[in-house]
């Protein structure tokens, strides 16, 4: 699709506030605070549809996401929601409906310069070389998988790429290659190199994925961190349970194949009916010392 060069507008941010290079813990944040009145819309999705290959993958979808607020979006295989992620990411195109990132609308933006100003956390992240955690992270700048030709960061983006390396518990290990990281390790790598352009809005695909139970609970602890010392980064989260939902988790969407089942605070929307319904089987949902938790059980299917 054509698209002119309008700049993005980008909602304006308060200089980062992460704890550089010393790597002290930040206290995990049980309830965050709630994003202050009249916060920057950074994502609205109106009344959008994906059809692909004829098949109507998202139909009707309504999403406002504001600076400050970490949204999960949960929900059964094949319901849609890596599309939705896709479409926040500026990586697709709406077939209907409206979907503004940072402010400007898609199909009227160079998607580039959006990109520049989202950072993206996979673990499937597809390095195939032995790239240093240091040299992964500072990939993050130049928004490419592998380093790129003839091109060298500065003195400052080194630095912030070792600060960062050293807040995500990696301290030590920033000249290691990507090749013998365990999964674990792979994870906080990626999320140093989701920060280091210090973007508005970061997007996490199945951060969990492949993780041990230990590494797991160690990587949702660095998220909620990053939340702490970056507040005013929005940020979006897909899993399909909810136990690997961070306590900061602020707002929740439950998508049912192709349609939104419900939206809204976490703690309103993330209940046993409403997450009953979504998967059309009866699930029990409690939560204990800020964390989720889904098991069988009565509820409405």
């Amino acid at each position: 699709m054509s698209t002119d060069t309008t700049s993005p507008s980008v909602p304006a941010r308060s200089p980062s506030s992460v704890r550089a290079g010393t790597g002290d813990p930040v206290p995990p944040a049980d309830a965050p605070p709630p994003p202050a009145a009249g916060a920057a819309v950074v994502l609205d999705l109106r009344d959008v549809a994906f059809v692909r290959n004829g098949r109507t993958i998202l139909e009707h979808v309504d999403l406002t996401v504001r600076a400050g607020e970490h949204w999960a979006l949960v929900g059964p295989n094949g319901a849609g929601k890596s599309t939705i992620l896709s479409l926040c990411g500026a990586r697709d195109h709406p077939t209907r409906g409206e979907v503004d990132v940072l402010g400007s609308t898609l199909g009227r933006v160079d998607v580039q310069a959006l990109h520049s100003m989202i950072g993206h956390v996979n673990p499937r992240h597809p390095l195939r070389t032995p790239l240093t955690i240091q040299e992964v992270v500072l990939t993050g700048i130049t928004g490419t998988t592998e380093w790129r030709q003839r091109w060298e960061p500065t003195r400052a983006e080194v630095d912030r790429a070792r600060a960062l390396v050293t807040d995500m518990g990696l301290g030590g290990k920033e000249h290691e290659p990507w090749t013998t990281l365990s999964q674990g390790e792979r994870g906080r790598t990626i999320i140093a190199r989701a920060l280091v352009a210090d973007p508005a809005l970061l997007l996490l695909d199945e951060p969990s994925t492949g993780l041990d139970v230990a590494a797991r609970e160690q990587l949702l602890a660095t998220i909620d961190a990053v939340r702490v010392t970056h507040p005013e980064v929005a940020s979006v989260l897909v899993t399909h349970h909810l136990e690997e939902l961070p306590t900061s988790t602020s707002h929740a969407l439950l998508l049912a194949p192709g349609r939104v089942s419900a939206a809204g605070r976490a703690d309103e929307v993330l209940t046993t009916e409403a997450v009953s319904r979504c998967f059309a089987h009866p699930v029990h949902v409690e939560r204990r010392h800020g964390r989720w938790r889904a098991s069988a059980g009565p509820g409405t299917a």
